[in-house]
């Protein structure tokens, strides 16, 4: 990537003159089936300005309550577009509840409601362990969103764990949702960027939402140089993550203290509790620190590990030795 970096042909893409990053982005409207994409500094602001372009001040975007879109995004939707995010609730593997779902699009035509604008899905699901939903569920809340005229969203962020997972195709999984973002710098190895793909009237609107926000970028094609030897290279070996948290997952689950949160179709994703209070759970991520492994906090006394490039099978094996003399320290032989 960095060797791409320094040899990329650079213009000026507010201008629209980048020729790598016209590359990048042919190369990602094709990958997901749709016409056109847009280059983005991150993947909270491509959700944002999917959103924005979307909706209307004062309508609805209806979100599922785990969502990164609900949790994890500041609010922007709400604070910058005066969209109303209406949360309905997911259940473990990542999908909403449909009856929910049906009863937001059924709101009242009337002067009092906020009335709905758009759907948004998350795929795979963060919050629940990285589960990959089912293209069956994703067509069903689309038809209902369609039934009402509105568009569907997906934040793709892991879109091509989720493919590998369910054996199918990104496209396969895009073809459902109406616009859909996803991640370089998620288990692709790059260092910034995401993609915005749907039809090319929704990408030129979206390229002004973009310049509102600020994410104009200048010679961005250093950016999608490294976009491009990710798609080219890094997609097909996420194989190896999903391998590598599922032995994570085995390992974790032997040592005494630690309790690992099952996932039917486990993606990069480790999910897992530690007995004892919040103070027991930093006491163990401290000792995990000192013995050279971080693990990322959720609640009190959860924890999540993601499996990426960076982590071979010989770590896994090291991590969950690691892990075995921390519990041993915290909990006690």
């Amino acid at each position: 990537m960095r060797e791409a970096i320094a040899r990329a042909e650079l213009g000026d893409d507010v201008y629209g003159e980048d020729p790598t990053v016209h590359r990048l982005e042919q190369m990602a409207a094709a990958l997901m089936g749709k016409e056109a994409a847009l280059l983005v500094p991150s993947g909270t602001m491509g959700n944002l300005i999917a959103m924005l372009t979307h909706c209307a001040r004062g309508t609805k975007a209806i979100v599922g309550s785990q969502s990164h879109t609900n949790l994890y995004e500041a609010g922007g939707a709400s604070a910058l577009g005066g969209i109303v995010l209406t949360p309905i609730h997911n259940t473990d593997d990542g999908e909403v509840e449909l009856d929910e779902l049906h009863r937001e699009l059924g709101t009242p035509n009337d002067d009092h409601f906020a009335q709905p604008s758009l759907v948004v899905l998350e795929n795979t699901h963060n919050r629940c362990g990285g589960a990959p939903v089912k293209l069956s569920h994703m067509a069903e809340v689309a038809e209902a969103a369609h039934r009402r005229k509105l568009p569907m969203h997906l934040d793709g962020a892991r879109i091509f764990n989720a493919a590998i997972a369910l054996e199918t195709s990104a496209k396969e999984i895009a073809g459902v949702a109406d616009t859909i973002s996803f991640c370089l710098s998620k288990g692709l190895g790059c260092p910034i960027g995401s993609l915005l793909c749907g039809s090319r009237e929704f990408i030129a609107r979206a390229h002004r939402a973009r310049k509102l926000l600020g994410g104009g970028m200048r010679q961005a094609g250093i950016i999608a140089a490294a976009g491009i030897v990710a798609l080219d290279t890094m997609v097909d070996r996420l194989v190896e993550d999903h391998q590598n948290a599922r032995a994570l997952a085995q390992g974790l689950g032997l040592v005494a203290g630690l309790n690992v949160r099952p996932v039917q179709n486990r993606t990069n994703m480790v999910v897992f509790d530690v007995d004892g209070d919040g103070q027991v759970a930093r006491q163990f991520a401290d000792a995990m620190k000192e013995r050279g492994v971080l693990i990322s906090p959720r609640e009190a006394t959860s924890f999540r590990a993601v499996t990426h490039h960076g982590v071979a099978r010989a770590d896994i094996d090291r991590t969950v030795a690691i892990a075995a003399q921390a519990a041993g320290e915290v909990f006690g032989d």
